[in-house]
C-alpha cells in the first residue's frame, strides 16, 4: 500500500485538490493520501523548497511525494521521478527538485508526456500515479521512464557570508506570522565562533540573544530562536511579527518587465 503526500500551490478554494485525490484513488483505492500544504505561494521556489524539504524528511522510507508546484512554468515535455535518501519525489522539470534536495538526487528518471495529450494538472497527476503503480507492482525505477535524463537544476537560496556578518532572506511566514530566515543553526554557530551578535531587520529592530522557546520573553516582546527545522525564526510572543514589522517573504514585480521575486533580508552582525 503506497503512502503518497501532496504538496501544491493550487489552494483550497475550488475542486482541483479533490479531483487530484479522486484521480489517484481511481488508479488504486489503496493509496494513502496525506496533504502537506496546498497554500504555497505561486512562483516562490525557496518557500516551496523549504516546506517540502522539512516535511519529507519526517516520512517513513519509500514514501511517494507528489510536488505539484509551478507545473507549467514552461511547456512540459517530461515529469521527474527521483529517489533520494529512501524517499521518492515526483515533480515538474522546473529546477525545484535540486532546491528541495540542496543538490542532485541519487537517481532520477524522466517520465515522458504524450505529445498529443492535453497537459493539464490532472493529466500530470495521472502520469505520476501510473508510474507509482508500476513501481509498487514490481517494475524497476529505471524501467518506467528515461534514465539519466537531462533535467533543470536550480541552486537553493543560501545566505550571504562576510567575516563578521551573515545576510539571510525571509523565505517563509507561518500561520502565526512568525518569520523564517534561511539561516540554519549550524551556519549561525560556524560564523559566530563564540562571539556576541545583533540580529537586525526592518526599521532597525535588533535582537541580541537566541531564545529556546517563545515563553522565554514576555507577552508582546520580540525574540529569535531556531525552529524545529533548524532555521532562524523571528517572532513576537503572542503577537504577529510579520504584520507588526512589515515583513514579507517575497514580493513580485511584473509591470513592464519579466516577473521577478525580491526577498527581504535579515542581517546578523558578530562582534
Amino acid at each position: 500500500m503506497a503512502l503518497i503526500t501532496l504538496t501544491s500551490d493550487i489552494g483550497q478554494k475550488d475542486y482541483l485538490i479533490g479531483a487530484i485525490k479522486g484521480q489517484l484513488l481511481q488508479q488504486d483505492p489503496g493509496f494513502q493520501l496525506v496533504d502537506i500544504s496546498h497554500e504555497l505561494s505561486p512562483f516562490n521556489y525557496p518557500q516551496a523548497a523549504y516546506v517540502c524539504r522539512n516535511a519529507i524528511r519526517h516520512f517513513p522510507p519509500f514514501t511517494y511525494h507528489l510536488i505539484l508546484v509551478n507545473l507549467f512554468e514552461k511547456k512540459p515535455e517530461q515529469l521527474l521521478f527521483a529517489f533520494h535518501k529512501e524517499q521518492y519525489l515526483l515533480c515538474a522539470d522546473n529546477g525545484l527538485l535540486t532546491m528541495i534536495l540542496e543538490g542532485r538526487p541519487e537517481m532520477v528518471i524522466g517520465l515522458p508526456l504524450d505529445r498529443t495529450a492535453v497537459k493539464n494538472t490532472l493529466y500530470c497527476v495521472r502520469t505520476m500515479g501510473q508510474a507509482i503503480q508500476q513501481l509498487i507492482q514490481g517494475a524497476g525505477l529505471l524501467s518506467i521512464g528515461n534514465p539519466d535524463t537531462p533535467f533543470t537544476e536550480k541552486n537553493h537560496l543560501r545566505p550571504v557570508f562576510g567575516d563578521n556578518w551573515i545576510e539571510g532572506q525571509i523565505i517563509f511566514i507561518d500561520h502565526f506570522e512568525n518569520v523564517i530566515v534561511n539561516i540554519t543553526r549550524e551556519e549561525f554557530e560556524q560564523q559566530r565562533r563564540g562571539r556576541g551578535f545583533r540580529i537586525v531587520f526592518k526599521r532597525d529592530e535588533t535582537i541580541d540573544k537566541i531564545s529556546e522557546t517563545y515563553a522565554d520573553v514576555g507577552e508582546g516582546e520580540k525574540l529569535a530562536l531556531f525552529n524545529s527545522a533548524g532555521y532562524l525564526e523571528i517572532a513576537i510572543q503572542k503577537g504577529n511579527a510579520a504584520g507588526l514589522f512589515g515583513l514579507q517573504d517575497f514580493t513580485e514585480q511584473s509591470q513592464h518587465q519579466q516577473s521577478r521575486l525580491f526577498y527581504q533580508t535579515v542581517k546578523v552582525f558578530f562582534e
